[in-house]
Formats: structure tokens, C-alpha cells, sequence
């Protein structure tokens, strides 16, 4: 989940918890200074929050230093509501470089990428929406939502089912990837370099 406005959260927390599910919700800073009540509500319903960055910016378009002061203000906020520090990061727009990359590194962070994006940003319908993520899903899949997105709230209940009912577990992401003997493909996907070290 990638929140921005505030419209949704209340009803994906209430989703999510009817099926008893924990996941992951990468956050901006100024999302976290706007809305600090609901950080704490995600925390305490047991949700992943993690960084986003602070002001959403370009990555690619900034120093080493700017890229660790946007990682870094973004931590600072989300630790001092929930008392834990993000270890994930989702690029903005996607785009992860070297320098984003080492930087996480350098922080003991991982980087984030998804491989099915629910297009639910766009105002797709829930039919639609819906579609789109199961039509696309495989083990290890990792799913972009938003908060505030028209119908992602009617559209998860039923994406939930049909992935519970095929077999699927739904995890928070810090759970689900791998965190050594990895390298990550130009797809943004990890790929373990040795399958038997490999921990997730």
C-alpha cells in the first residue's frame, strides 16, 4: 500500500483485519507529519510502515547526500510515532539507481520494487482492478496499491479471497524478501545467487 491522501485508511485497515491480514505500507515523511494519528493506527493494527522518502522526489536526480538526508528524514519520522526504524525503501516512480542502492546499504536497508501494479491510481473500476492483480500474480509476487485510490477498498476484499483460496499466504514484504546472497536483476527482482544460503 502506498498511502497519500487519508480518505481510505480507516476502511483498508478494517479490510485487512477481517481476513487477518498484516502487510506493508511505504510512506512520504510529509504523509507522516500530515497524518500522524493514522501512522499510529497502522502500527498498532500490527502493519509494516515504511519509507517512501520524505518529499517524493526523483531519486535519480539527486546527490549520495540528498538521497540519505530524503532516507533518513522519512526514518526519523515514522520511528519516533511507531518506536521501530523502517529497514525497507520503495523508490519514488520506481527508479532505483547505484547511488540509491549503496546508499540503502549503507543504512542496512533494502531496496523495494513491485512486479504488479494494480493500475488502481488511474480509477479503474474494482472489476477491473481486480483483474488485473490475479490475472498477473505468482509466488513471491509483490502488489502496489494506494490509499485514497477510488476503488481499492471494493476492489480487495474479493483480490484477498481469490489469492487465499489459491493457495496463497499474503505477508508483509520484510517477511517475503530475501535479505543476503542476493543480487537484483534489471527488473528490479531479487535473485538469489545461491539458493541454499539465500535467507529470507
Amino acid at each position: 500500500m502506498s498511502p497519500w491522501g487519508n480518505e481510505d485508511t480507516a476502511k483498508l485497515i478494517e479490510i485487512l483485519g477481517k481476513y487477518n491480514i498484516k502487510t506493508t505500507f511505504f510512506v512520504v515523511g510529509g504523509w507522516v507529519d500530515k497524518y500522524p494519528d493514522s501512522v499510529k493506527q497502522l502500527a498498532k493494527a500490527g502493519h509494516e510502515i515504511m519509507n517512501h522518502s520524505n518529499t517524493h522526489p526523483h531519486m535519480s536526480e539527486l546527490s549520495v547526500e540528498e538521497i540519505s538526508d530524503e532516507i533518513n528524514s522519512c526514518n526519523d519520522k515514522i520511528e519516533a510515532i511507531t518506536g521501530r526504524r523502517p529497514i525497507l525503501h520503495r523508490a519514488p516512480y520506481g527508479e532505483y539507481t547505484n547511488n540509491l542502492l549503496n546508499t540503502l546499504s549503507s543504512l542496512n536497508m533494502y531496496c523495494v520494487q513491485w512486479d504488479i501494479d494494480s493500475l488502481d491510481w488511474r480509477g479503474y473500476d474494482a472489476n477491473r482492478i481486480y483483474k488485473k492483480v490475479v490475472s498477473r500474480v505468482k509466488p513471491g509476487s509483490i502488489c502496489l496499491f494506494h490509499n485514497a485510490a477510488k476503488h481499492t477498498p471494493e476492489a480487495l476484499p474479493k483480490i484477498i479471497e481469490k489469492l487465499l483460496a489459491d493457495g496463497y499466504e499474503i505477508l508483509p514484504i520484510s517477511k517475503l524478501i530475501y535479505k543476503n546472497n542476493y543480487t537484483i536483476n534489471f527488473q528490479g527482482e531479487q535473485v538469489p545467487n545461491d539458493l541454499k544460503s539465500a535467507k529470507k
